[in-house]
């Protein structure tokens, strides 16, 4: 992926939540689960490996399959928790059955376990024909929590984990990337992780399956401060969140009006609506789209294989 070297691209490979949406009312907006491909200074990051992953990585393969001296397929995959709509499409990526393929698997366990055994429990061992030992791609995993931040490097595949203070924001020197991370506790029943991505001055942020605050999650707002893309949570209308006979207030997911007031104290340069709610068809959320980006230009709701320019 050394071609994305001093570029910064961000494609949204699945924008749904909760579970896939294979039907023609899903099409434009698209129904795979989670996963957003990140191009930056020559590196793959993959945020979440719901659905969305599988097609990323046939189309590493292809390519892969098209260079006549073949560079091996090198990726940091960020999982901001292990629920199933977030990891269901591991299995499915190609990448991890080559042999000379390095990826690096980073995320939080709040098990006895670590990372890689739970992730061996749910989605190999027991619900795959193959064991996690039985994938032939060099395999590195990261437990990881908001202490930690991961640096990588031109010369190196592999992140380096360095220990800071919780809620130290990190800068770049020279062509690092800098991934920190936010604990958010208000998703169940282990709660999530929240990515931050940073090249040079410009950043994004990943905040799935989090649920908002009235007056909005100031930490999250303080770790959003300034970035170039806020991607947050937006499964439901406020209408839907607080209805009376089936109120999803709890459920760890937030509103399309709770995603904007981070956005806006957070004072972000755009914002990327997402994890769509299975229910909502295209119709429906070309309507959403329309209501708020009349009154947010710096707003947008995502479309599966849409790319956005950071840098």
């Amino acid at each position: 992926m050394r071609e994305s070297k001093d570029k910064f691209i961000v494609k949204f490979r699945g924008v749904r939540g909760s579970h896939p949406t294979p039907d023609f009312n899903f099409l434009e907006y698209g129904g795979n689960t989670a996963c957003i491909e990140v191009n930056v200074n020559g590196h793959l990051i993959i945020l979440d490996a719901g659905t969305g992953i599988i097609k990323c990585g046939t189309e590493l393969m292809k390519d892969y399959a098209a260079q006549f001296h073949k560079e091996p397929i090198s990726a940091t995959i960020l999982l901001s928790h292990v629920h199933n709509d977030h990891i269901q499409g591991l299995p499915f990526f190609k990448p991890l059955h080559i042999n000379s393929s390095k990826i690096n698997i980073v995320g939080f366990s709040e098990y006895e376990e670590g990372l890689d055994s739970v992730i061996s429990q749910l989605m190999f061992d027991r619900s795959f024909p193959l064991s996690l030992n039985d994938l032939n791609a060099k395999l590195s995993f990261y437990d990881i929590n908001d202490n930690y931040a991961l640096i990588l490097t031109e010369d190196s595949d592999m992140p380096e984990m360095i220990k800071i203070e919780s809620g130290e924001d990190i800068t770049p020197e020279g062509d690092e990337v800098i991934i920190s991370c936010l604990k958010s506790n208000s998703h169940p029943k282990q709660g999530v992780m929240i990515y931050k991505i940073a090249y040079k001055d410009k950043s994004l942020v990943y905040a799935t399956d989090t649920e908002g605050f009235i007056g909005a999650n100031k930490k999250l707002v303080l770790f959003a401060r300034d970035t170039d893309l806020l991607i947050h949570d937006a499964q439901y209308t406020t209408e839907e969140y607080l209805n009376s006979y089936f109120s999803k207030q709890g459920y760890g997911h937030s509103t399309f009006d709770m995603a904007l007031e981070t956005f806006s104290q957070a004072k972000a340069k755009s914002l990327a609506f997402y994890h769509y709610d299975p229910n909502y068809t295209d119709e429906f959320l070309l309507n959403i789209e329309k209501h708020y980006t009349d009154n947010c230009k710096d707003c947008f709701l995502p479309k599966e294989g849409q790319e956005i320019v950071i840098l």
